[in-house]
């Protein structure tokens, strides 16, 4: 009870990442508010960002870029690119293409999410976290950047004048420090639709996760995700809904 009155009136993103070549991105923007769209760095290609845009726009859906390290082998889950790669030119590359389809369908893309290992790495990172924020910048300072709260990736998207949009995850276990759980540990992705319910709530009643080790985490962000990769990813995100509509919380897209 104390959870449900403290989370009503409340509103919060929901949002997926997709055009990662998922059967259910159809399903999910069905439920979701805003999605990330892969553009090319770790999956998707023209067919995909068309289709995934076309599906978002007649669905009422915000969209935002999803870009990664060039590692369409690792799924853009592999560290370790910035020394063998122009970064700021991949993430160009990667924007520009996502930007042009959409502007060719009439979509506004609102925003810009990183992917997998460079979303990790620049949660730490100055001076990536920098480099993501100064090309976000240039191509579109209008763009808003979002990530995890109280990283350097927020730092450096404040120092570069941009607005920032602090996420949290409904279907990843966190560690007492506030960082995801690596995926290759157990435990680190919750499959089961009553746990992302669960996490999903405490975020927007408690501004809290529970670690996987039993210590409370404060969370302050304004979205959540739901990986449209992970199993049963629909039916978390029922869950997901179910639960913050019964707290109170509407769901909408950050203005």
């Amino acid at each position: 009870m104390t959870e449900t009155i403290a989370a009503a009136g409340r509103t919060i993103d929901l949002n997926a990442d997709l055009g990662e070549g998922e059967a259910t991105d159809g399903e999910l923007l069905r439920i979701v508010s805003s999605c990330n769209v892969a553009c090319g760095g770790h999956a998707g290609d023209r067919d995909s960002m068309t289709a995934t845009l076309e599906a978002a726009r007649d669905n009422g859906v915000i969209v935002g870029a999803h870009p990664s390290y060039p590692d369409r082998e690792g799924f853009g889950r592999r560290s370790g690119f910035t020394a063998a790669v122009d970064l700021p030119f991949a993430l160009e590359l990667q924007l520009s293409e996502l930007l042009a389809i959409a502007g060719e369908l009439g979509v506004t893309v609102r925003h810009v999410k990183p992917h997998g290992a460079l979303y990790n790495d620049a949660a730490r990172e100055p001076d990536l976290a920098r480099a993501i924020s100064a090309t976000v910048h240039a191509m579109d300072p209008k763009l808003k950047l979002v990530g995890p709260p109280a990283s350097e990736l927020e730092r450096a998207a404040s120092a570069e004048g941009l607005h920032y949009v602090r996420e949290g995850f409904v279907d990843r276990a966190y560690s007492a420090d506030g960082a995801l759980v690596p995926r290759s540990e157990p435990g680190s992705v919750y499959d089961d639709p009553r746990e992302a319910a669960i996490q999903a709530a405490s975020i927007a009643a408690r501004g809290a996760v529970t670690a996987i080790s039993g210590e409370t985490v404060p969370l302050d962000v304004q979205t959540l995700c739901i990986h449209g990769d992970s199993p049963g990813a629909v039916a978390s995100a029922n869950a997901v809904v179910d639960a913050l509509t019964s707290a109170g919380v509407r769901i909408a897209a950050p203005a």
